[in-house]
């Protein structure tokens, strides 16, 4: 869950391949959309100027997408329907919406009027998390290299172009043996690494 600071379609997206991305370099979860381990819900509001204040607007929850392509779509949708209903003097309503992919367009699942609507209360099976007992500092030093300080690195340290290192951090597998292979081929006194993608 993130504030409410993220843009556009493509923001969202972006954000959550990149979580996907990390969750498989941490070797927490393969976060496979198609299998299920990962789904997008995307909370949605047009925001308005009201004297001189930027005012975020009633949101829309977009449930359980399945798919990067899927949730670029809804949320565009989502976006120019809002916009549309205030145009035309209409109120957004707080409610869950799914992707209708056959459709091309959100459509209401449930409407949520009351703060009892969304479960605001505590789980009675799960004791509170006390995260002072987590030594963070040791923590993040135990952490592999995530794919944000990869980029960077494999364009610096290989002389590759953003485009490739993009590609190749994409797969933490591929980006490991191209590691290794690089490593190997410096170590038997090759100098002039030159790639072709």
């Amino acid at each position: 869950v993130t504030e409410p600071d993220l843009k556009s379609a493509d923001e969202a997206v972006a954000f959550a391949r990149e979580l996907q991305l990390i969750l498989r370099y941490l070797g927490v979860a393969d976060a496979d959309m198609e299998k299920g381990q990962m789904r997008i819900e995307a909370n949605v509001s047009v925001g308005q100027m009201a004297n001189g204040q930027w005012q975020i607007g009633v949101k829309t929850e977009l449930k359980n997408i399945n798919s990067f392509r899927f949730a670029k779509d809804a949320i565009d949708y989502e976006i120019k329907r809002q916009i549309g209903a205030l145009e035309k003097g209409e109120e957004i309503t707080q409610e869950t919406r799914g992707w209708d992919e056959a459709k091309k367009k959100t459509v209401s699942q449930r409407s949520k009027e009351e703060a009892h609507d969304y479960r605001y209360f505590p789980e009675p099976d799960l004791p509170p998390l006390e995260t002072n007992i987590f030594n963070l500092p040791e923590i993040r030093k135990s952490l592999p290299e995530l794919p944000g300080a990869r980029r960077p690195r494999f364009v610096k340290e290989y002389g590759l172009g953003a485009a490739e290192a993009e590609a190749l951090v994409a797969e933490k597998p591929l980006a490991d043996y191209f590691e290794g292979a690089v490593s190997e081929f410096r170590a038997l006194g090759g100098k002039d690494l030159r790639l072709v993608f």
